[in-house]
């Protein structure tokens, strides 16, 4: 990993280190990381900073192509091991149509 790549913050994962992990691993040709922890305050795995815990992304990469579901957020899933260890709670994942 690029050693000036922001990780994680007091909070938790950040949505540049969540990028940076998915961009290494899926080298995806669209990518939006969306840090919504703040609309998830109080619930489980939520912290009192309402930022880091919880993010949903939309990715269209080439290797997610043709697989199923499942197969394709194991993929996602498996590229942010490093995010969910520090702290990432919630992931919601929208795999778009390749352009």
């Amino acid at each position: 990993m690029n050693d000036h790549a922001p990780t994680t913050s007091e909070a938790g994962p950040t949505a540049a280190w969540i990028e940076t992990l998915l961009r290494q691993a899926l080298q995806p040709t669209q990518l939006h990381v969306i840090d919504e922890s703040a609309a998830h305050a109080g619930h489980a795995g939520a912290n009192a900073l309402g930022q880091g815990t919880h993010f949903r992304i939309r990715i269209a990469a080439a290797a997610l192509r043709g697989r199923s579901r499942v197969a394709a957020h194991r993929l996602v899933y498996d590229a942010l091991r490093p995010a969910f260890q520090a702290g990432l709670h919630a992931l919601a994942i929208e795999v778009l149509p390749p352009e």
